[in-house]
């Protein structure tokens, strides 16, 4: 199944989002499946991947920002952020030539594509996360976990290299979305 990924992108955050309404006051300090994280620095995590985005695939290097997004970036208002950092990272994908221009990250330049890629696969891996972590649904868009899935099959020794993703689980004769999340090192 084809999907653009720039639609895929777009409805991971979608549902990423909808997840961060959903969360209770009293949950932001609750344990994710991101063992350094609870959910406050998880939703931290994701808004400051949505800032980054509209800097990169504008061409800026992560030298040219600095430190801009260290920190705390939910303030006061977590949903508030998260929605403003998200209309602004879809829109940054969606400009003519995100696809082909080149994002100056910090280990190397990578095509455009690459990199949103690389952004859909985190806001769809970190959805599963979210969830887990707030007790949701945990059942991932199947054509986004197909998307995922396909892309990861070719970058994930480069991934595991880098420790993006964590060890591989064994997984049986499992779903789709299980082997993947296998793949990134989730127990599902």
């Amino acid at each position: 199944m084809i999907i653009d990924v720039r639609e895929a992108y777009r409805r991971a955050l979608d549902d990423f989002g909808a997840l961060v309404h959903r969360i209770a006051p009293e949950q932001w300090r609750d344990p994710t499946p991101c063992v350094d994280w609870d959910v406050r620095a998880l939703v931290n995590h994701v808004v400051r991947e949505n800032l980054w985005a509209p800097e990169l695939l504008a061409g800026r290097a992560v030298a040219d920002v600095g430190d801009a997004f260290e920190g705390d970036l939910l303030g006061d208002d977590p949903l508030k952020a998260f929605d403003t950092s998200a209309v602004a990272a879809v829109q940054a994908v969606s400009e003519e030539g995100a696809l082909t221009g080149v994002a100056h990250l910090s280990f190397g330049d990578v095509p455009g594509r690459e990199y949103i890629t690389e952004l859909f696969a985190d806001a769809l891996i970190h959805t599963w996360d979210l969830a887990r972590a707030i007790g949701a649904d945990e059942r991932l868009d199947p054509e986004l976990v197909e998307a995922c899935a396909a892309w990861f099959a070719g970058a994930e020794n480069e991934y595991r290299q880098a420790g993006v993703a964590g060890e591989q689980r064994p997984v049986s004769a499992a779903d789709a979305q299980t082997r993947l999340l296998a793949s990134w090192g989730r127990r599902g």
